[in-house]
């Protein structure tokens, strides 16, 4: 997870340093940064106390923060990048999980209380996210 999101960066700062930003990348990193934050989270339901139906959800509720935070795009106020959950966040709870499985083998019992408090936050992001794009626009524009 730590390397995917350091790629990611790289690959997104590099396009821009170099003139190399075009809608058909937009729309490639957009999309196959949700579809590869799903197939790493998606392994974690095979690993108790962890769940495919809680997994399942986390994964649906992460599309729409990254769907919230696009829509600032369409709506013209620019991507919405509002936590407390972000995909920063989220890579940083499931690398930390899996240095947790890689190291003992298996997660602690307790852990499967972040399942429902990480649902709470990504639909805390959500709601900021659309709030954020809101605000931005009933802002007036300067032309």
């Amino acid at each position: 997870m730590f390397l995917r999101m350091a790629f990611n960066a790289v690959d997104g700062m590099l396009a821009r340093e170099h003139g190399q930003k075009s809608a058909l990348g937009g729309y490639l990193n957009e999309l196959t940064d949700v579809v590869s934050d799903a197939a790493l989270y998606v392994p974690f339901a095979l690993i108790a106390p962890f769940s495919l139906p809680w997994i399942a959800t986390m994964v649906f509720l992460a599309t729409l923060t990254e769907f919230a935070g696009v829509l600032g795009i369409a709506h013209g106020n620019g991507r919405n990048y509002e936590g407390p959950m972000g995909k920063s966040d989220r890579a940083a709870l499931f690398g930390a999980l899996g240095v947790l499985v890689a190291t003992f083998d298996t997660l602690p019992d307790w852990t499967w209380h972040l399942q429902p408090m990480t649902c709470v936050l990504l639909i805390w992001t959500v709601v900021n996210r659309v709030r954020s794009g809101l605000i931005n626009a009933a802002k007036p524009r300067s032309s």
